[in-house]
């Protein structure tokens, strides 16, 4: 999950972490700069292009050959000689440049252990797929997720998030390391096949830290008792770490189960994919009409404008809104329902309700990482910004390797805190979806007087977002701080988004 390092000299180059090492120390070296001395010692002995290089500093963008020119003369000051008293780059003429020194790779840095939790601490491995049909392969990973949704229900419990777990889908990793990335103590494995209207489901809940096999189990059902397999497998797991049970309540018909696991599959892909989501929700809805999860993801499709040509109409939002509201009318105790109709009423500016809102998910489910990250961005925007950014560290420690708006919402808190350097590292990460986090980035970008990059980032949000304004974007935030509001508004205008 991280790319390689190369070393060359007293030099160690994390192209992954951004980072430039000399002797241990690290060296003030530039986004470009990097991503150019990355190329090169990626490459060794071989010569370079000079749009090759270009592109790899400066993708997507056109740019005079003199910015190139200005980047390898600062790399070459900054490496010094090397040991043979020559450089580390020599120029090709006509042609580019050649990383001249030689490199060796010394593999991904292996990741820090994070801490196990003060409370039993336990990650489910995406179920294996045993069946012969791959078509099968969602209702497996529903499975999966609804035992993690099911786990991070019980009081006492800390649940590592879907996104996480999920890393490690289809790959052979030995446990003790997945514990060690994920922090926790406890793993769930198992296999499921769907055929012929039965299902088969194998579990076994793994201590990681003796190895032993705390429970083990095989079910062999008709598809219709899935729900009570899940209650089962819940049953078991927290009886055996908890030594209590709690089942949840669960969708009436199967058929409709089946499609709102389809459906979250799209939820976070194209929006034409979210449109066939969708049509699976409102589905899912004449299917089981008590289904509430079907409503929590109907109300953000509304919301986000996924379902509507031109983005959210005031009516879509409104309907957004009711529809979250059923579903929490329906499940009171569905944490995921809660932090959903409380984004959407912050976004209203009914900010008495949507805290309450916030504390009942949370009291609901505090292993809920979603609920940590939108709450984080409602708090940085209502200028609390220290709880901000707690919050979304906790999200991050709940979903380690998390979804792409994670790092907006920690690029967004940690520009609100004034450390733009920070904000840029976290913005340009490979994980960061720019699409929408670019605004934040050439705001951090202008703030530290960066403004040919900012610009550059500008022109690239443009392309997606062409009719945003500050004007409008003002307005329709949930900020309940002025001098908040007036930082950010500070930075888009020194990028030079229009007003």
């Amino acid at each position: 999950m991280q790319e390689t390092r190369f070393a060359f000299g007293p030099f160690v180059l994390d192209p992954g972490a951004g980072t430039l090492l000399r002797d241990d120390d690290p060296v003030a070296i530039g986004y470009r700069g990097l991503k150019l001395l990355a190329a090169l010692v990626g490459r060794a002995g071989e010569v370079l292009g000079k749009a090759e290089l270009m592109d790899a500093a400066w993708p997507g963008t056109a740019v005079e050959e003199g910015n190139l020119t200005v980047q390898i003369a600062q790399l070459r000051k900054l490496l010094g000689p090397a040991a043979d008293g020559g450089e580390w780059i020599s120029t090709v003429p006509r042609v580019g440049y050649r990383f001249s020194g030689s490199a060796r790779k010394l593999g991904a840095a292996k990741r820090r252990p994070l801490p196990l939790p003060d409370k039993p601490s336990i990650a489910v491995l995406p179920f294996v797929n045993v069946s012969n049909d791959p078509e099968q392969e969602p209702f497996t990973d529903g499975l999966t997720e609804d035992l993690i949704t099911d786990l991070s229900r019980i009081p006492g419990l800390f649940v590592i998030a879907r996104n996480s777990s999920f890393v490690y889908k289809g790959k052979a990793v030995d446990v003790r390391a997945i514990a060690d990335d994920l922090g926790v103590r406890y793993l769930l494995e198992g296999s499921a096949r769907r055929t012929a209207g039965r299902v088969r489901i194998n579990a076994q809940l793994v201590d990681t830290l003796s190895g032993d096999h705390l429970w083990a189990e095989r079910f062999d059902r008709e598809l219709e008792d899935i729900f009570a397999v899940q209650d089962e497998v819940t049953g078991k797991i927290v009886e055996a770490l908890l030594g209590q049970l709690w089942p949840p309540p669960r969708p009436r018909n199967i058929d409709a189960y089946d499609l709102c696991v389809r459906a979250r599959r799209l939820m976070d892909d194209t929006p034409q994919a979210a449109q066939e989501a969708h049509l699976m929700l409102t589905r899912a809805v004449s299917l089981d009409p008590d289904y509430a999860e079907a409503y929590r993801w109907l109300a953000m499709n509304h919301w986000m404008g996924w379902v509507h040509s031109g983005g959210p109409t005031e009516a879509a939002r409104g309907l957004a809104l009711e529809l979250a509201r059923k579903a929490v009318t329906i499940d009171p105790a569905d944490a995921g329902s809660r932090w959903i109709l409380a984004y959407l009423l912050a976004y209203e500016h009914s900010f008495t309700e949507a805290d309450a809102e916030f504390a009942k998910a949370i009291e609901l489910d505090p292993n809920e990482a979603d609920t940590w990250a939108a709450l984080s961005d409602i708090e940085v925007l209502a200028g609390r910004v220290e709880e901000g950014l707690e919050h979304i560290r906790k999200a991050f420690r709940l979903n380690p390797f998390p979804a792409s708006w994670y790092y907006l919402a920690l690029g967004q808190a940690q520009y609100a805190a004034g450390d733009y350097a920070a904000a840029i590292d976290t913005l340009r990460s490979d994980e960061t979806y720019r699409t929408s986090s670019r605004r934040f980035l050439a705001a951090s970008l202008a703030q530290l007087g960066r403004l040919e990059e900012a610009r550059t980032e500008v022109e690239l949000f443009l392309v997606a977002n062409p009719g945003f304004t500050i004007r409008h974007w003002a307005a329709t935030e949930p900020f309940r701080d002025d001098a908040m509001l007036a930082h950010f508004v500070d930075g888009f205008r020194k990028a030079g988004l229009p007003e």
